[in-house]
């Protein structure tokens, strides 16, 4: 059994809080709580390590902090030792604890893994339009700030936990549970894996790549989100080169992508996890190295998921920075011969271009395919999504830069995307000519709706089961394979310029068939790897997404199919290669291979997934 004992900052005055009751219910939607922008060693001028304050949503708060979708629990599974829940109010004032940070505070590093934890969540909620649940049996994940004494965090759906570890550095302690970064990466695989549980199963190397890959996207677009940062960003100083900003302005004709990523990025990912070792992945400097090229697939390298996923990650950091200098242009004044802008106004636009772009690449997951993702795939959710909310990209041309920036890396739109646009196909429009040219999956079909009930359509698994039932050939899905609706959620979606709803009803239908390796071909017309047995049973996967518009018309219907030949044929060719079938290994997640990144000599704890 674990010893309960107090903090060395709990030497105090008992209080009700300390005491087991609840704070009062919170006033207002939101509160602000007071976290380290990025990590202690990132400091401002004065050489404190660099705060931001930020808004969470409101909620009634238990010591811990303890809320409804979060509990802290502060166990140290090195020592064996429980600590007594952090209390949210300061003892001595009554108040939210605000004020400036105690980095050796247990309480603070309690509150700073809430707030980022909670942060995050509600950045997620916001993009897709409604609640969003933890792929664990309740409703509250938890959280544990002095996990272990290892250089390690993760997420493990088993023990429905977010935990971090804490080791020596060169100066003193090291926590990963003040990293902003590595809480929201973890943060991200636990609500991933709550949105598309599919996306660890054994698939394509894509697939596999991009949990972390997109992870670390999140993560890194929440950290150049804080105006603190973007500002840190701007005013540091690199060896060798000259200050960029002078007297509060920035020159704006010197703020050019090149620039903006050789001098403003990359002095960050110096600065960046200097003390975390094999705790994070240095996202940013790895996907800085990495140039734009469209031959990356046939590089070795790029077969390990971890280096995969940082092709997604540079396309995305790129797409940033070109967005970015885009905005700063759009602040000049050069019929004036103005090019000088406000610090803070260049800031600012950094800000807000992560923070949209943000909101891009989490709502993108919605229209996704419920498994057998690709790069392709994810980019044209982003283009579609996007376009659902904002018809028009003319101003800052965030879906131009995305396909400019993911065509250089060789990554176009998905094949059964419309070729102008680069958008899924919208099915209750008509087809283009151009589209129907390129085969019959893009062919418009007609869909039966009779005897349905829109209303039950937006909440009942088993009417959605039945409109999949009667149109399984329009929707070319196979009647011999076993079919699920693995998720239904409705959505409300505001455009953050016009506020105008968007209502959409997503639901993801997976489907299984069983088959011996000797029927693959004479039934599907799936080759099978050579050295296979004949006798071996795959089980073979294949799935859409369904998306209803809010007359339950059916818009969208984004599919990796069970009978798409030439791709099961490369997915079991690649599972065959990596030893998926044999030895035993079928039992073992192919997404196991994601956790080699993170792991330290002596780790007391891994990530299961």
């Amino acid at each position: 059994m674990a010893n309960v004992r107090t903090r060395s900052s709990d030497r105090r005055k008992s209080t009700s809080v300390e005491r087991g009751s609840r704070e009062p219910a919170a006033v207002g939607r939101t509160r602000k709580m007071l976290v380290i922008a990025q990590d202690p060693s990132i400091c401002n001028s004065s050489g404190q390590p660099l705060t931001a304050e930020i808004e969470i949503p409101a909620e009634d708060l238990s010591p811990g902090p303890r809320g409804y979708r979060v509990h802290v629990v502060d166990y140290d599974a090195s020592s064996g030792v429980l600590y007594r829940p952090a209390p949210f109010r300061d003892p001595k004032t009554g108040e939210p604890m605000v004020h400036p940070p105690d980095l050796e505070s247990p309480d603070f590093h309690a509150q700073n893994v809430y707030a980022l934890v909670m942060r995050t969540l509600a950045r997620f909620e916001y993009a897709l339009g409604r609640h969003v649940s933890w792929k664990i049996p309740g409703h509250q994940i938890k959280v544990v700030p002095h996990a272990f004494a290892d250089a390690n965090a993760f997420y493990s759906r088993r023990d429905e936990a977010l935990v971090f570890g804490y080791f020596p550095g060169r100066k003193g302690m090291v926590f990963s549970c003040l990293s902003h970064d590595v809480i929201v990466h973890e943060t991200c695989h636990a609500l991933l894996d709550g949105l598309r549980e599919r996306f660890v199963d054994p698939s394509s190397p894509d697939q596999a790549a991009f949990h972390e890959g997109f992870a670390d996207v999140v993560a890194l677009l929440s950290v150049f989100s804080m105006r603190e940062i973007a500002k840190h960003m701007l005013t540091m100083e690199r060896a060798g080169l000259p200050k960029m900003v002078k007297r509060g302005r920035i020159d704006t004709r010197e703020m050019k992508v090149d620039s903006l990523e050789s001098r403003v990025l990359f002095g960050l990912a110096e600065e960046m996890g200097q003390e975390m070792g094999g705790t994070r992945s240095q996202a940013l400097r790895n996907s800085l190295g990495i140039q734009p090229r469209s031959d990356w697939r046939d590089d070795d390298q790029y077969q390990e998921p971890h280096r995969r996923g940082e092709i997604l990650v540079s396309a995305m950091i790129r797409t940033f920075l070109r967005v970015w200098e885009l905005r700063l242009a759009d602040l000049a004044s050069p019929d004036e011969e103005d090019y000088y802008v406000d610090l803070r106004r260049a800031s600012e636009e950094a800000a807000d271009a992560a923070d949209y772009l943000l909101t891009m690449a989490i709502r993108a997951i919605d229209y996704c395919p419920p498994i057998h993702l690709t790069f392709e795939d994810y980019l044209t959710a982003m283009l579609t999504s996007d376009a659902e909310i904002h018809a028009s990209d003319e101003r800052f041309q965030y879906r131009k830069h995305l396909r400019d920036v993911f065509a250089e890396f060789g990554i176009l739109p998905s094949a059964c995307a419309d070729p102008r646009s680069g958008l899924w196909p919208d099915w209750t429009k008509p087809m283009p000519a151009a589209a129907r040219s390129l085969g019959p999956r893009l062919d418009p079909v007609e869909l039966r709706y009779d005897s349905l009930r829109f209303e039950s359509l937006q909440r009942d698994p088993d009417e959605v089961f039945r409109f999949v039932w009667n149109n399984l050939e329009a929707l070319r899905l196979s009647r011999d394979a076993y079919t699920r609706i693995e998720s239904l959620r409705p959505c409300l979606r505001l455009g953050p310029e016009d506020g105008v709803p968007l209502r959409e009803t997503v639901a993801e239908c997976l489907q299984w068939l069983k088959v011996r390796a000797d029927e693959l071909e004479s039934r599907l017309r799936i080759k099978k790897p050579e050295g296979m047995p004949d006798s071996l049973e795959i089980n073979l996967q294949g799935g859409i997404t369904l998306i209803f518009d809010d007359f339950g018309r059916l818009k969208f219907g984004i599919a990796n199919r069970i009978d798409d030949a030439s791709a099961q044929t490369r997915r079991l060719q690649e599972l065959w290669d990596h030893g998926y079938f044999s030895d035993g290994t079928q039992a073992r997640r192919f997404a196991a291979m994601h956790r080699s990144r993170a792991l330290g000599a002596s780790a007391h704890a891994k990530e299961v997934w």
